[in-house]
């Protein structure tokens, strides 16, 4: 089952423990999703600014993958 996270820092402490982090780009209203896999579950934080994200990512300490 997927859990979604609300808090960016949360979401970057669980990257440690993460295989890969999935980033998802909704075109029609700009909004992210990033999405980290760990052995029990995927996590999912929706971002609303693409900018954001990026700051996220460089902050990840797991590989990025692009869908």
């Amino acid at each position: 089952m997927p859990r979604e996270v609300s808090d960016v820092e949360e979401f970057v402490k669980l990257s440690e423990k993460a295989e890969y982090c999935l980033v998802k780009t909704n075109h029609r209203d700009g909004s992210v999703k990033l999405k980290l896999r760990t052995k029990r579950y995927l996590y999912t934080l929706k971002v609303k600014d693409a900018n954001d994200a990026e700051t996220i990512l460089k902050k990840i300490k797991c590989s990025v993958r692009r869908i």
